[in-house]
Parts: structure tokens; sequence; C-alpha cells
């Protein structure tokens, strides 16, 4: 999935410049580190899987950090230009919190694997925007769009 999910982004920079209304850069960066923390997170929860009680949890965390293109496409994200990633992936982590809210009612507090997917959703995403401004991601985009339909978009996101 890890690498389906890197492959596609690429795909989609090199073909149309990626979604109009993200920045290239930070498509590229932001999917390929969502990608890679949802591979985390599930690596972790199959080798608790005897635990179930983090299994399952991570296994949410894990799904609630690929969630944002679905969230991209539930809400009106060219109208959210500048902020559509971060208010689309970020959505993703409503998931952890109902859960921890759960816990919270049910068991009387939160588990700890509730924290450590909350911690993997939004950190990979702030590592992804920090990453994904860097002159040098900057540079990596542009190399990965070059020769290719997507290099005549803007790099950053805009409204055609």
């Amino acid at each position: 999935m890890v690498v389906l999910a890197v492959t596609i982004t690429v795909t989609s920079l090199r073909r149309t410049g990626g979604p109009f209304f993200f920045d290239a850069n930070e498509f590229l960066f932001g999917n390929c580190l969502g990608a890679l923390a949802f591979g985390i997170m599930v690596g972790a929860a199959v080798r608790m899987r005897r635990r179930t009680d983090w299994h399952r949890r991570l296994m949410i965390g894990a799904m609630a950090a690929i969630t944002g293109p679905g969230w991209g496409r539930l809400l009106p994200t060219p109208l959210l230009i500048p902020y559509g990633w971060e208010i689309t992936n970020t959505l993703g982590m409503t998931f952890v919190v109902v859960g921890m809210i759960r816990d919270k009612r049910a068991i009387g507090a939160v588990h700890p694997a509730w924290w450590v997917a909350l911690a993997a959703g939004i950190g990979w995403i702030v590592v992804g925007e920090v990453l994904a401004y860097t002159p040098w991601a900057i540079e990596v985009t542009r190399q990965v769009m070059e020769g290719y339909p997507g290099a005549a978009r803007p790099m950053g996101a805009y409204l055609p």
C-alpha cells in the first residue's frame, strides 16, 4: 500500500501537477509521509495482534492517517486554499479523538494506543509541512515533475 501510494502520488504530479488546491511539494511529501505513517502503524498493530486492545486502536489510527483524500472530496477543498491540506488531513484524526472519548467514558481512561495514533497522525502532517517547504524538497518536486505535463502548473495551490 505504501509503495502504491507513492507511485500514484508521483503519477498524479507528473500527469496534472496534482490537485490544484494543494501546493505540489506539499502533496508530494505529505502524501508520502502519510502513507509511511499508515504503514508503520499497521506494522506495529500486526506485531501487537495478540494484544487486541493495542491492535485495534493502532489499526484505527492507521486508517485515520489515510482518510485525507476522502475528506478532501467531501469538503469544498478549493475554498480552503491555502489550508486545504492541513484541514483535510487533520480531520482524519476525528476517528482517534472519538475513540479516546469512547474509552474515557467506557473504561474511565484513555488507552495509551490512542495517544500513539494521535501523535503519529498529527506528527506526519507537521513533519510533512516542515519538510515540503525546504529548498531541497521544492527542488525534488520540480525534478519529479520535470518533462511531464504536470510541470506546467504553478507550484503553489491555485484556483483555475
